[in-house]
């Protein structure tokens, strides 16, 4: 994995006053899959668009396939696939000329390709369909197969599962997966934390700025300043008062029936028990955890 096909230095994008990507800095490797994580309006759509040289930058520079994407961006977008936030499919037409017109568009007219690239993401059945009409978890396929049908060394997915439903982003995943074991390069912007773990590296934005990047178990053990144990006590109001108010816990927020708390290394299970039984409240367990990214990310946030 010595290969750099994106390179991005102090990359910026202002609107006005408004900063969208403030001097981003980054490289993604052949064969990569690395997740673009952060909220909606944190920068990430952005970066892809001055990537593919949609938009000229404020301030630094990117590389994508060698190409500068301020001069070269035709060769850039000959090269890599394209996927979008709104799937940009024709409604009015069938999947199959859906295919058929983006195939031409990159210059690629061999009928067989085309069937290939249907068969292989399981639309044959739904190639007489319009657009319009297929369900998202089925747009989504289609808009993966107009992407790919080129045969693309670089693919740039923009919250490709967005609106999908849990299985269809864990079948979309799985696509992308044998994707990359032929090769093919993947930056995927998300705003899904549990999605990100499924990338090999993961950058996280933050108001434009890029706040981390390394592998989803390089940021929890670097990014995290502690401890993540998962505390279920009643009453939990009362719990998290407690929590909030101890010197100890240097994080504590709900998370559905329980309480999540980040403390220091040193800090026990002993100590957070006696936190709750000096609030006059019920532990009922306590478990150290695996940290999870969105704990990563709230802890970057300082939140």
């Amino acid at each position: 994995m010595n290969d750099v096909i994106v390179q991005t230095e102090d990359l910026s994008k202002s609107f006005g006053d408004f900063i969208a990507v403030d001097r981003v800095s980054f490289s993604v490797y052949r064969g990569e899959i690395v997740g673009y994580l952060g909220p909606n309006g944190a920068g990430k759509t952005t970066t892809i668009r001055m990537l593919l040289g949609l938009l000229l930058p404020s301030g630094g520079q990117a590389n994508v396939l060698g190409f500068d994407s301020n001069s070269q961006a035709e060769s850039i977008r000959a090269r890599v696939g394209y996927m979008s936030q709104k799937f940009a499919l024709y409604d009015e037409l069938t999947a199959k000329e859906n295919l058929a017109f983006y195939a031409g568009v990159y210059g690629m007219h061999d009928p067989e390709r085309q069937r290939e690239v249907l068969e292989r993401l399981g639309l044959c059945e739904m190639a007489g369909e319009r657009a319009g009409s297929l369900p998202i978890g089925w747009r989504q396929r289609l808009a993966l197969a107009t992407a790919i049908i080129h045969q693309p060394q670089l693919l740039f997915l923009d919250e490709p599962t967005s609106g999908v439903d849990p299985v269809a982003r864990r079948d979309f995943w799985d696509l992308i997966y044998t994707l990359a074991d032929e090769g093919v390069t993947a930056l995927v912007t998300t705003h899904y934390m549990d999605e990100a773990e499924y990338c090999g590296r993961v950058g996280i934005m933050h108001r434009g700025r890029l706040m981390a990047m390394g592998t989803p178990s390089e940021l929890k053990r670097d990014a995290l300043p502690g401890v993540a144990w998962d505390i279920f006590a009643a009453p939990m109001l009362e719990a998290l008062r407690a929590f909030s108010q101890a010197s100890q816990v240097t994080r504590v927020g709900l998370a559905g029936d329980h309480l999540r708390v980040i403390a220091p290394a040193d800090v026990t299970a002993a100590d957070l028990q006696l936190i709750l039984t000096q609030s006059d409240v019920e532990t009922l367990r306590i478990n150290q955890v695996e940290p999870s990214l969105e704990d990563v990310f709230l802890a970057l946030l300082g939140t």
